[in-house]
């Protein structure tokens, strides 16, 4: 006969299983593109792990729909994000959705509102780094971050502490971590043009197509990369 610890634990570990099991059916339909039928399905296991995952395909989605669905979309991946760090608040990948999604959101906002996300995405994207320093994306982000406002001019600057000098950094560690990640380099070359820098964004570009694509996502990456590049000769 067995326990009833025994029963505990053998369905805790059949429900870690089956959550495991759900996790990757939802990162499978979000690698193949179907982002919508992602978000659901990793929302609907309601775990921090799920919802940040929501929240990644509802960013990502967003790119695909008309202008005029945007805000609400990275609204709504914002929202996932922050009920990611309600059930885990040292899930690092929740932070570093969060404050993806805020920065995409701050390019529908008014000037107050969108320094004001600014401030906020570096504050999270901070804490992904201290929870996990070994978070690649993070670092991208935080390039980016800084490449963004610096572009804007000194208020933007005087108000966030934005620092063209903080741009190279931030990629080198991301480089350090994941070398071999396409879209590091093409967020990169995306930097560099902002900062006039086109030639070396170029360089950026030609090692991204060098790589191989795999997912929906990867793919589109590529895709916008040879764009990109093309219109830089």
């Amino acid at each position: 006969m067995r326990t009833p610890m025994l029963i505990a634990a053998l369905t805790a570990a059949l429900v870690t299983t089956a959550s495991a099991q759900s996790q990757a059916a939802a990162q499978a339909l979000y690698d193949s593109g179907k982002w919508q039928e992602a978000a659901l399905a990793a929302a609907a296991l309601n775990t921090s792990a799920g919802l940040a995952l929501a929240a990644e395909a509802t960013t990502a989605g967003a790119g695909l729909v008309a202008d005029a669905q945007k805000k609400a979309l990275f609204q709504k991946a914002q929202d996932y994000a922050k009920s990611a760090i309600a059930k885990d608040k040292n899930n690092a990948d929740a932070y570093f959705e969060l404050a993806r999604a805020q920065g995409r959101l701050a390019q529908f906002s008014g000037i107050l509102q969108s320094l004001g996300l600014a401030g906020d995405m570096k504050k999270n994207l901070d804490q992904a780094i201290k929870l996990d320093p070994k978070l690649a994306g993070a670092y991208v982000a935080l390039g980016l971050w800084h490449a963004n406002l610096d572009e804007k001019g000194f208020i933007a600057r005087r108000a966030t502490g934005a620092d063209k000098n903080q741009i190279a950094p931030n990629f080198e560690k991301a480089f350090a971590l994941e070398p071999n990640v396409a879209v590091h380099h093409i967020e990169y070359a995306n930097a560099l043009i902002l900062q006039k820098r086109k030639a070396e964004a170029a360089a950026e570009l030609q090692k991204a197509i060098a790589l191989p694509a795999e997912t929906f996502w990867q793919k589109r990456d590529l895709e916008a990369a040879r764009k990109t590049l093309a219109s830089l000769k």
